[in-house]
């Protein structure tokens, strides 16, 4: 898909890997609706990028809201062509620790963003795009949902993590499956350790201990090479039910 003139949704847009995208589509001719929770953010970061970007204040776990960020792609821009999903939580904690067992509750909300978030999101665009009038290949749109080498090689600790990002992994292909006939295309991103806000909270210590473990390049990921990565994804019309590491070929240890 060519993304000019196409309309995209991206949660989690107002900063760090979402951010990112959003600025890397607009640079490409996209038009895109910010989802985030972070007001501010996302309204600054609307106002920079000018005409071809709105900001819509929304929780991807509600369906009302969500649906909401859905219609205003339409309506601001005629039809909506993408999603990428990238709002997301990071939980830590033993199963059973020095100050007791892991919460329920929070590894019930790690998978309601995580996982419910996600779903949410791509039911909700899917419903959107199968209207959509077809390109001379067929497709009608793309989703683009964001998961974590957490799903594949979780730490100690990461137990409510990685489960969350594992359920995006595994419903990629089946969902890819289910709308091929629509011609829409599922994709996941799984990326390691990237210089996101959520790492830029860690001491310099710690985040030049993680940049360490990763083979080469030997550093943190920058935003903007997702970024890339989900641009080429929309670009790439043979992309589809697959989940892509973006790691610096890092296998996380156990701890």
């Amino acid at each position: 898909m060519d993304p000019r003139n196409k309309t995209f949704l991206v949660t989690g847009g107002a900063s760090g890997l979402g951010g990112a995208t959003v600025r890397a589509l607009v640079h490409r001719g996209a038009n895109v609706v910010i989802v985030d929770k972070a007001r501010d953010a996302g309204v600054a970061l609307a106002a920079e990028l000018g005409a071809p970007a709105r900001f819509i204040e929304a929780d991807v776990t509600d369906e009302a809201q969500m649906q909401a960020a859905v219609e205003l792609a339409k309506s601001a821009f005629g039809e909506l062509h993408g999603a990428i999903g990238c709002a997301g939580i990071g939980t830590a904690g033993r199963v059973v620790g020095k100050g007791g067992l892991f919460p329920l509750e929070l590894f019930k909300f790690a998978i309601n963003v995580n996982l419910v978030g996600m779903f949410n999101m791509m039911r909700l665009a899917a419903g959107a795009m199968v209207d959509n009038v077809p390109d001379a290949g067929g497709e009608r749109g793309v989703i683009v949902t964001t998961a974590s080498i957490a799903a594949f090689d979780g730490q100690i600790g990461q137990a409510a993590y990685s489960a969350s990002k594992a359920g995006v992994v595994g419903m990629t292909l089946p969902v890819a499956r289910e709308l091929a006939k629509f011609g829409i295309r599922v994709v996941t991103i799984a990326p390691g350790t990237f210089d996101t806000p959520m790492l830029a909270m860690l001491p310099d210590e710690a985040r030049a201990a993680l940049a360490a473990g990763i083979p080469f390049p030997n550093r943190l990921g920058h935003p903007s090479e997702f970024a890339a990565l989900a641009v080429h994804i929309v670009e790439n019309a043979m992309l589809n039910g697959e989940t892509i590491r973006l790691d610096g070929a890092l296998r996380m240890p156990p701890k």
